[in-house]
Order: C-alpha cells, then sequence, then structure tokens
C-alpha cells in the first residue's frame, strides 16, 4: 500500500511539472569527486561556483548520497543496472558487466529509456571501460542511440618542469629518487588551455547538442566529466585558484587505524603507499591544492554545459541529474584514492534539479545512487521494473523531508557498508566490523563495535548487509598491449533485442 501512495504522489508530481509532454533527462557523472564542492561544504577553500548557483537557482541537494561501490566499474554498473555489486557480480573494475548472466536479460538505464521512446545520446565516461581480447574497447557505446567520443587523440599532457609524479619519483620537475615509488599519485599544470581539454571538449559537445539541434523525442542525454581522477592535470589557472601557503588539509589521527580489529584481534588495516609518500616529502598541502584545482576544472566544465541548457528550447522541460561515482580520500583513514567502505569513499555528490524547483533544497536522507533508475522510471512515466534493487525517492524531490525507510548500501569486494543518517555500519568478509556515530564523530576516528550498548544498533544495521553475494563472470578485463579507440567497432557491441529484455 506505501509503495502505491509513493507512485500516486509522485505520478502527480510529475503531471503538475509536463502535463504535455515528457521531461528531457540531462545525466552528469562526475568521476572521483567527493563532498569537496560549494554547496556540500565538504572543503571550506573549494571554488566551485558554477555549481553552487545552479543548485542556489533551484535543485535539490543530497547531503547523504551514497555510492553501491566505491570504485568506477563496480558503481557505474549498479547505477546503470539498478543492480548492486552483489547481485551482478561485478565488483572490481576487472569485470565487465556485459559477461554477467543479469545484463543477458536486462536493459540498462540508457536502453530502457530507448525502449521507451526517448532519444539517447551520450559523450564522455558513463559505462567503465574496458579493453577486449581483440585490442578494441567497449566503452557503453552500444547502450545509446548515439556515442560520441571527444576525447578521441586528445591528451591532457602536462608541463614536464612542473609535474609531480610518485611513479616516477619526481617532486615539481625535479628528480628526487632512482626508484619509482607504489603511489599512483601525480599532478601539475598541463600544456594545453582550457578550451582544448578533453572534459571541455565533452562539454562542448553537450552544449553544441542542447543549443545547436532539434529532437522528434524527448532525450536521455548522458555526459561524463572524467576529473578529478587521476592524473591531476588541469590548466594552470586552476591551481592559481588556490594559494599553497594557505592550503587547509584534512586532519588525520596518527592511531587512526588502531581500533578497527579482525576477530583474532590483529590490525585490518594500514596506512596506503600514496599516504606515506605524501607524509615522506611533506605534500600534504600540495596534493590536496591540486585535487582542488581538479574540482574547480571540472566545475568550469559544468558551467558551460549549465549555460548551455539555460540558453536552449529544453530549459523548462529538462530533469537534470548530477552524480558523482564514489568519493575519494585525501589522507583521511591515513590513505588516498577510494575503494573503501568509510564516509569519504562511500559517499558522492548528488544533485538533482525537476522543473519546479526554485531554490536550494537539503535533503538528509540517505538516498543511494542504486535508487536513481527506478525513480527517473517514475518521473519519466515509465512502466516500473520491480525486480530492480533501488528504491523510488521521487517523494523527496517534492518533500526533501519526507519519510524515508532504506539506509545507503555500499558492497565493496571485501565488505558492505550500511549508511544511515547518524550511524554507519561496515563489515568485512572476515568477520571484522566497525560502527561510528557520524553526529557526533563524522570523521570516524572512534570504532564504537566494541561497545556493549552500540550492538542492538550494529545488529539492526547489519540485517541490511546483503544475505548472498553473486558469483562474478569468468570473463574478466585484461587490457592487451594496444588497442583502438573505435568505440562503434561491432566485435565488442553485444547483441541486444531490447523489446525481449526487461
Amino acid at each position: 500500500m506505501k509503495k502505491l501512495v509513493l507512485l500516486c504522489i509522485a505520478s502527480l508530481f510529475l503531471f503538475a511539472l509536463s502535463a504535455q509532454e515528457r521531461p528531457n533527462v540531462l545525466f552528469i557523472a562526475i568521476d572521483d569527486i567527493n563532498d569537496w564542492v560549494e554547496p556540500l561544504g565538504g572543503h571550506p577553500q573549494a571554488q566551485t561556483p558554477h555549481l553552487d548557483k545552479f543548485c542556489n537557482d533551484g535543485a535539490v541537494i543530497f547531503k547523504n548520497a551514497v555510492t553501491a561501490g566505491p570504485i568506477c566499474g563496480p558503481s557505474r554498473s549498479a547505477l546503470l543496472t539498478g543492480f548492486y555489486p552483489s547481485t551482478t557480480g561485478v565488483y572490481g573494475n576487472a569485470t565487465n558487466l556485459i559477461y554477467t548472466d543479469l545484463f543477458k536479460e536486462n536493459t540498462t538505464l540508457p536502453e530502457y529509456f530507448s525502449k521507451n521512446g526517448y532519444y539517447t545520446l551520450s559523450n564522455g565516461k558513463i559505462f567503465h571501460k574496458h579493453a577486449s581480447g581483440e585490442g578494441y574497447v567497449d566503452f557503453g557505446h552500444w547502450a545509446y542511440d548515439e556515442h560520441a567520443r571527444s576525447r578521441k587523440g586528445v591528451k591532457d599532457g602536462a608541463i614536464k618542469e612542473k609535474v609531480t609524479s610518485a611513479k616516477a619519483g619526481v617532486i615539481n620537475g625535479v628528480q628526487q629518487e632512482d626508484f619509482k615509488d607504489k603511489s599512483k599519485l601525480s599532478w601539475g599544470p598541463t600544456k594545453h588551455q582550457f578550451e582544448e581539454t578533453v572534459d571541455y571538449l565533452v562539454a562542448d559537445w553537450a552544449k553544441q547538442n542542447l543549443t545547436e539541434r532539434s529532437y522528434d523525442k524527448p532525450f536521455f542525454m548522458a555526459v561524463g566529466i572524467i576529473k578529478p581522477h587521476l592524473p591531476w592535470f588541469v590548466p594552470q589557472e586552476f591551481f592559481d585558484l588556490y594559494e599553497l601557503e594557505d592550503i587547509e588539509v584534512p586532519e588525520v589521527l596518527d592511531n587512526d587505524l588502531d581500533d578497527i580489529k579482525n576477530p583474532d584481534g590483529s590490525l585490518l588495516y594500514k596506512a596506503s603507499a600514496e599516504y606515506l609518500w605524501i607524509k615522506k616529502h611533506q605534500l600534504e598541502k600540495e596534493a590536496t591544492r591540486a585535487y582542488l584545482a581538479n574540482i574547480s576544472y571540472a566545475d568550469a566544465c559544468l558551467g558551460h554545459i549549465f549555460e548551455a541548457l539555460d540558453n536552449s528550447p529544453y530549459a523548462d522541460n529538462t530533469i537534470v541529474v548530477i552524480w558523482g561515482d564514489h568519493g575519494w580520500h585525501l589522507g583521511e583513514k591515513q590513505r588516498y584514492l577510494k575503494n573503501t567502505l568509510w564516509n569519504e569513499a562511500a559517499k558522492t555528490p548528488f544533485i538533482v534539479r525537476m522543473p519546479g524547483i526554485e531554490k536550494a533544497e537539503y535533503c538528509e536522507r540517505t538516498v543511494g545512487l542504486i535508487d536513481i533508475y527506478p525513480t527517473l522510471n517514475v518521473l519519466c512515466g515509465f512502466p516500473q521494473k520491480e525486480i530492480l534493487d533501488g528504491n523510488d525517492f521521487s517523494p523527496l524531490l517534492e518533500n526533501p523531508q519526507a519519510e524515508w525507510l532504506y539506509p545507503g548500501i555500499t558492497v565493496s569486494t571485501g565488505g558492505t557498508s550500511v549508511m544511515g543518517e547518524r550511524y554507519h555500519y561496515i563489515t568485512n568478509l572476515k568477520g571484522a566490523e566497525e560502527l561510528y556515530d557520524l553526529e557526533k564523530d563524522p570523521m570516524e576516528w572512534n570504532n564504537l563495535i566494541g561497545e556493549k550498548k552500540y550492538r542492538k544498533i550494529a545488529d539492526e544495521m547489519r540485517q541490511w548487509v546483503p544475505e548472498k553475494r553473486a558469483v562474478g563472470p569468468k570473463e574478466h578485463y585484461k587490457k592487451p598491449p594496444n588497442y583502438v579507440d573505435a568505440p562503434s567497432d561491432p566485435r565488442i557491441k553485444p547483441t541486444r533485442n531490447l523489446e525481449k529484455l526487461n
């Protein structure tokens, strides 16, 4: 009965927004972005004026949005299918979604839009790319009516004299060591101007398709921004936004990992190679500045898209969905990068604009990216797919304080995170557990799992952990020595009859 009531509310909301035609959807992904954006206030010095204005002009900002997988491939596969990694078997970047049994019977999100009368087009990173055995790359191009590749042949190369790279043992262009470190971090200003960079070209493609083109169907336009994914190479102007001496770095505790233990009492985690390299060379401010510069660069690309939408014929009848695929560590928990189940990696920016929303609205509910698929189905009037793992959050777009019964669930190769508005529970496949009070301890410094008074809370949250974990397909990503950037090559285009798929 409850689902029926929510469906009726969402249907009435959609009717009020557009009684004559179905809305377009502008679907924007940002890679490796955490909450260091102005609307979320994750870093006090972050400069993202375009995103800030976009939100202030009217959008719902989800403060506790949660990814389904804390690394690119699993997160995107989950969002684009509506199924958790524990359902698909896609736990890491090595597994291509197209080899799973679930994929063979179900449409992905853009395919479902195409199946229901939308024209679908894409550019940039939406699906995670996978090389094939023949040397060709699967970009997920098969999921769209039209797929473009603005980055083909373009490289955002950095100025050699200003590069910092752990692998090369170089800091500000100066060789520091004779060996290469295991850390993956690198940053520096590009040789190219803003208008010559990859993400700008993707954003400009979106501009052209919004302002210079007409459609005889409603459209689903997917646009993927790759920064702030490594390497952190963006034009100098974005580094110049931040004075190095004034940079504030995240606070890190030397004993932060001491209270996270295996069942036998041994420590579960240790500081990562990236963290140790940064600490060894005292590059905390430089790394923080580089990440901030990349976020501001991504924001500038978003601004190019937002301006185009505002000046297009579609401004008043387009749903805009902006999402990051997962968060990112900048020293917290003694690590950089992603692929953990802590707050920094599990949470990600998620913003939705609907026609009729005229100011910034904040929602505290723990909505998951897994919920995007069923929600867009409701907002665009599609037949519902009851088998999806996610839930429709469209009532929260009308009332961000509405009741929401679900936690945010993140599934990784090593365990599961269950995120509530106050408490965060993590369980490892080996039996280790963590519990944090996010209200009192937002940095997750104090693991409460050993205190008896919190055992009931942990047990209640544990019930949301998926009981079964699907076995991944045998086929995996094995990158050949050389591959051809040919997204339309039929050898990597699976045969899809959308009418016969769920």
